[in-house]
């Protein structure tokens, strides 16, 4: 635009005669070195802007880039507090795992015991003695028809006689069928060891007569039990291990409120012990 103003101008003074020829040329080649230098300045100024640009849209895309990473460090610092909250509470579930199978392997091993003692138990309970097997077949009979019980338990057995078998009412010496039976306990008992055989006599409730050979159910009960130690003494039993006890009506076995009641604590019970110094003696 500058040229264009610039040579009309200077035709015009050459024109009427006012600026030489000289003048005029070198005012037409400063002017073509100012446009020259105007372009350049345009194109460098054009250059710089582009740059510019460039420059802007790199900013953007490296806010953006930015932008973007905060986000994923915002979202990892949120995954990290997550994982870490797991992590912990991981560590104490395994621990409270840890000690739910310490446990629960300490109570396998308390219950192996207690089956293994349990097992003892009953094997013992059910472990008869030679006596017991002896007694129990010379005695099937009176057992079957109710007159003798025999149990044994932990290494004490017990003969319990009905007081029918072995006495009549009110009186204190063995009949013939008692001592048939005592004859067959005693048989068992005559290789008896270690062990004591004790005589218990038993009444019922119902008192004695004073003025007969027993005052009260204390003697009766006592030499019931004194005629029996006699009567396996007798059959060869060993005296030494044979005692006698009276008892009376204070260990009843049923209430004495019926006749069968009354029968049923009306008896005579041999108990077999370990004797003092027994390997099993206290049990």
């Amino acid at each position: 635009m500058r040229k264009r103003l610039l040579a009309p101008l200077c035709a015009l003074a050459l024109a009427v005669g006012c600026v030489p020829q000289g003048k005029y040329d070198a005012a037409m080649a400063n002017a073509r070195t100012l446009d020259e230098q105007l372009q350049e300045e345009k194109g460098a100024r054009a250059a710089a802007d582009g740059k510019v640009r460039q420059l802007e849209e790199q900013v953007k895309g490296l806010e953006e880039k930015v932008a973007g990473l905060e986000r994923d460090k915002e979202a990892l610092a949120t995954r990290l507090n997550t994982a870490e909250a797991r992590l912990t509470a991981g560590a104490a579930e395994r621990r409270a795992l840890e000690q739910t199978n310490a446990e629960l392997t300490a109570l396998n091993e308390e219950l192996a015991r207690s089956k293994r003692k349990l097992a003892e138990a009953k094997e013992a309970l059910e472990k008869r003695s030679s006596e017991y097997e002896s007694l129990a077949k010379s005695l099937e009979k009176e057992i079957s028809e109710g007159k003798i019980e025999l149990s044994e338990l932990r290494g004490r057995m017990t003969v319990n006689l009905k007081d029918k078998i072995l006495f009549a009412s009110g009186s204190a010496r063995v009949g013939k069928e008692g001592q048939e039976a005592l004859a067959k306990i005693a048989e068992a008992l005559k290789g008896v060891q270690g062990k004591i055989i004790r005589v218990e006599g038993h009444t019922d409730d119902v008192p004695t007569d004073p003025k007969g050979p027993f005052p009260s159910n204390w003697e009766l009960s006592l030499a019931r039990s004194m005629a029996v130690v006699r009567s396996l003494q007798d059959a060869g039993v060993d005296p030494t291990v044979l005692s006698a006890a009276g008892y009376g009506p204070y260990q009843p076995i049923a209430p004495n409120d019926s006749p069968e009641n009354r029968s049923l604590n009306r008896r005579i019970e041999i108990v077999l012990a370990p004797g003092v110094g027994s390997a099993t003696a206290g049990r």
